[in-house]
């Protein structure tokens, strides 16, 4: 076999050339303690604040609303969490969309166990949820805290984040937007109050996320305070990290436009070709109103584990919303709430600088591959 074509960019990008430079350089010196007042520990304050100042300035936020994380996940944690802690006395209700990041789900049913209230908005066939009837759920008394992601991460539907961030304001409700789809692919939607994101899906570092907190939101941290990261976030900050974070940052906005259009035409050639080329399949996710780089589809008769082992063997990485692992047992919560087949599923996300040759030889492949699948299976 030669080599892998890396279509997985949804779980986690290539590390950028930019970000492995500065990385590189930052460990050599920005290693020092920041919170300490002699000459190595300053410096990498500088390189600390430097960074923040960055990425607050890509995302929309003020650099005294950033801090950094050690994951995505995690931001979304307490993202959720310290608001829902801060706003406690507004009420203990939290509105969720059916298809957000298992993060939001974990954390919904942590707030639901511990006496909260939990209401979750149902989407369409296209996993966009129903801008109308989040509003009339964010309406309701002792709404606390909203929360909708900018695009799925599983089909890459945009989700209505203005016009449910308009009816938020209307309610004085606050809105945690889930950014981890398209930071630094496409600009962050106005209207956020609090806001996540995780750096290795931009091509930083994985151990980096990012939470947004704007000023005004009432937010207290459930854990134990900390005098590090605005008293949001415990521990020591991984300084050379978080600086190839913002480099990688800079550097994927930097080239956001020219790189979407392409592999928004990659993507619409897969979409269209699929369907074509292979009998019983069903692309998933809204045709126009997309991340640009993510494309999913499901083939009937087909076992996705199966399917991905054999992608794998033929040279792709690619990944299924699908695909029932020891862990889960389960098929995606993503394509159940959507109602669309749970089977045979393929998520196909391209990295920045995917080739067209790439992505031909894939729909080159696929074909066959589903074919003997489901011979396999005894079906004709």
């Amino acid at each position: 076999m030669g080599l892998v074509a890396y279509f997985d960019a949804a779980s986690t990008e290539p590390l950028h050339p930019q970000a492995r430079e500065a990385l590189l350089a930052a460990i050599d010196v920005g290693w020092a303690d920041p919170a300490r007042l002699y000459g190595q520990a300053r410096r990498a304050h500088l390189l600390l604040e430097q960074a923040r100042t960055e990425v607050a300035e890509a995302l929309g936020a003020r650099p005294d609303e950033v801090s950094f994380t050690s994951s995505g996940t995690q931001a979304v944690h307490l993202g959720v969490l310290g608001t829902l802690h801060g706003r406690r006395r507004a009420g203990r209700r939290l509105v969720t969309g059916a298809v957000e990041h298992s993060s939001v789900l974990h954390a919904a049913g942590l707030h639901e166990r511990a006496g909260g209230e939990v209401e979750t908005v149902g989407v369409d066939l296209s996993g966009r949820v129903d801008a109308a009837a989040f509003a009339a759920a964010v309406a309701r008394p002792d709404t606390a805290l909203a929360c909708l992601q900018t695009a799925n991460h599983e089909v890459g539907t945009l989700q209505p984040v203005p016009e449910v961030a308009e009816a938020c304001r209307e309610h004085g409700v606050p809105l945690l937007v889930d950014a981890a789809q398209t930071a630094g692919r496409l600009p962050v939607p106005p209207g956020w109050s609090v806001l996540a994101a995780s750096a290795h899906k931009w091509g930083g570092p994985a151990g980096v996320g990012v939470l947004a907190v704007r000023k005004g939101t009432r937010f207290h941290s459930y854990l134990p305070e900390d005098e590090r990261e605005r008293r949001r976030v415990p521990g020591f900050e991984n300084v050379p990290a978080v600086v190839a974070a913002a480099a990688a940052l800079r550097a994927m906005t930097a080239e956001a436009v020219r790189e979407r259009s392409r592999l928004s035409a990659l993507v619409d050639r897969i979409r269209q070709t699929v369907p074509e080329v292979v009998p019983d399949v069903e692309v998933i996710g809204d045709p126009v109103e997309r991340a640009p780089h993510i494309v999913t589809f499901s083939c009937l008769y087909v076992d996705g584990e199966v399917l991905l082992t054999e992608l794998d063997k033929a040279g792709f990485a690619v990944s299924s919303g699908s695909s029932c692992t020891a862990s889960t047992l389960r098929p995606s919560h993503v394509l159940e709430a959507m109602g669309v087949l749970t089977h045979g599923n393929v998520r196909v996300s391209l990295p920045r600088g995917a080739s067209a040759a790439e992505v031909d030889r894939f729909l080159a492949v696929l074909p066959d591959v589903v074919r003997r699948i489901r011979q396999d299976a005894g079906v004709a």
